[in-house]
């Protein structure tokens, strides 16, 4: 029957990809920006060097190493378009399929290797398949995460088949290391945490610890892991800025801790998807704040009962260990980065592997428990993969019917193609133009001039100016704004630019905005 199982989710993965590969996804900012970083390469720059016009002189540029995401979101992609010749949205195609697969394969391989059977293993990959996050990148490609959830699969694989120390032991720490971060630079606290699910295993002595096991074990993990994230921060990190690099002062909150504590059904049941972000929503919130804070606070007792349960009633010893210290070490860094005011946001995505590590736990219980509580569970998986699998469809449909289509191949969904039509017109006939934009992905079509990305101009926020303002003159400058920008937003970004003046305005199909300054 797990055969059975298996087969159909491999299918319906490869199903998917294909859908993708004829008419690839659209881009999230984040890998959007590395995208970029991966066009000014191509155009002659340095590994991961950002290329942009110089805010004190516009004629120049400045290159800057981007340490804000990891590269693998935009080298793995480049790494198929350079094997097979593809276009870059088709080549990132070829990478969601293949992470997926991998990631679906070594999560039902880690489980299998606690002990669950065959059967509650395929059932979890079944749920896994259910959530939201996991078709997420058949709409938008969102970088790290498709790439982590290939990895991390493997990752807590090999930290479980690790059982004395040696060279294999050195090699699978070091290299874990960096290629967790390549995929993903929040990798870093699942590497500690997995880590240390090999240094408590590999220490005990049938229940209990053993003091110079503790001791031995730990040199050996410490020293190749050590190596590991110095060249991580050496060659990477103490380039540039960080999410981490900066905190505003401590803050107090009922969110702090409540939203790592909710997350295993904040991430393992899509709520924070589902709800478009539940404390920072991206469209008009479904509650108010007040409700959410109580909602979250429910939800933070619930998943502190359901690991509690799962912790007495499952009786795998490492599936415990895993589960209890991934929770706990993910709810220290958390709780300690929100209390800091670190940028980093308050997202399910962020905790998606405790909402991967729960699943076999809940399996084996709802398969312990009556039929009502089955009927109940089956519902709640049918709830998900209606929910999820329409915002699936309509995210391919709008892709491959509406959105626009340029020289990368990613669906555009910012503009229309007669309008991307003219971007690229104006990019074949300039050399020396700049163009500006205030999203991440539209910048990629161009190919033959110099591009700036804006941060969105907020109505009746204010303005530092030293942020925006690009002094000097150069070629051309053409700024692509949506029709909301019509009017005082759009000469506000104008201002944006004090050495060009005398915007000629086109105005193009679907409202787009096209000012022009020669």
């Amino acid at each position: 029957m797990h055969k059975i199982i298996l087969t159909a989710i491999g299918l319906l993965t490869t199903v998917l990809g294909i859908m993708i590969f004829a008419y690839p996804p659209a881009l999230f900012p984040d890998p959007s920006h590395g995208f970029q970083v991966m066009r000014a390469m191509q155009m002659g720059g340095g590994f991961n060097q950002l290329l942009v016009p110089n805010q004190d002189d516009i004629s120049k540029s400045n290159a800057t190493f981007l340490t804000w995401w990891s590269p693998g979101q935009y080298l793995i992609p480049y790494f198929f378009k350079a094997l097979t010749g593809l276009n870059t949205g088709r080549a990132t195609a070829i990478a969601i399929i293949l992470f997926e697969l991998s990631g679906l394969a070594g999560l039902y391989m880690f489980f299998k290797k606690l002990g669950f059977t065959p059967i509650i293993a395929a059932l979890s990959i079944v749920f896994i398949a259910c959530q939201q996050a996991f078709v997420t990148p058949y709409v938008f490609y969102n970088g790290g995460e498709i790439l982590l959830f290939g990895f991390e699969g493997w990752f807590l694989y090999g930290c479980l088949s690790i059982k004395k120390t040696g060279f294999s032991l050195l090699l699978f720490v070091l290299l874990s290391g960096w290629i967790g971060f390549l995929c993903k630079s929040s990798f870093i606290w699942i590497y500690a945490a997995g880590l240390l699910c090999i240094w408590l295993r590999s220490s005990a002595i049938g229940d209990k610890l053993n003091l110079s096991r503790l001791i031995k074990n730990g040199i050996w993990l410490a020293v190749p892991a050590i190596i590991s994230v110095a060249c991580i921060y050496i060659f990477f990190l103490s380039k540039g800025d960080t999410p981490a690099s900066a905190s505003t002062g401590l803050k107090f909150s009922l969110q702090t801790f409540s939203f790592p504590l909710a997350s295993p059904l904040v991430s393992g049941f899509s709520v924070d998807d589902i709800m478009h972000g539940l404390l920072f929503p991206t469209f008009s919130p479904m509650l108010t704040p007040e409700h959410i804070l109580w909602v979250l606070l429910l939800m933070a007792i619930l998943s502190i009962t359901l690991i509690a349960c799962i912790l007495r009633f499952v009786p795998k010893d490492n599936y415990r260990l895993f589960l209890i210290v991934f929770y706990l070490v993910s709810i220290l860094f958390f709780s300690a980065a929100y209390l800091k005011q670190l940028n980093i946001s308050y997202e399910g995505r962020h905790f998606r592997i405790i909402g991967l590590l729960i699943v076999p736990g809940i399996i084996y219980l709802v398969a312990k428990l009556g039929n009502i509580y089955k009927v109940g569970f089956a519902l709640i998986c049918l709830a998900l993969i209606g929910i999820n699998y329409s915002f699936l469809l309509k995210g391919f449909e709008f892709n491959k019917n509406i959105s626009a289509r340029g020289t990368t191949g990613f669906a555009q969904e910012y503009i229309n193609q007669p309008s991307l039509n003219e971007l690229l017109k104006l990019d074949q006939q300039n050399s020396n133009a700049i163009f500006v934009f205030v999203t991440a992905d539209l910048p990629l079509e161009i190919t033959h001039n110099r591009i700036i990305t804006l941060d969105p101009v907020i109505p009746a926020q204010p303005i530092n100016y030293d942020d925006y303002s690009y002094d000097g003159h150069a070629g051309p400058l053409y700024l692509f704004l949506p029709p909301t920008y019509a009017g005082d937003r759009a000469k506000t970004v104008m201002k944006f630019f004090p050495g060009y003046r005398n915007f000629v305005q086109q105005k193009l199909s679907g409202g787009y905005l096209l000012y022009e300054a020669k």
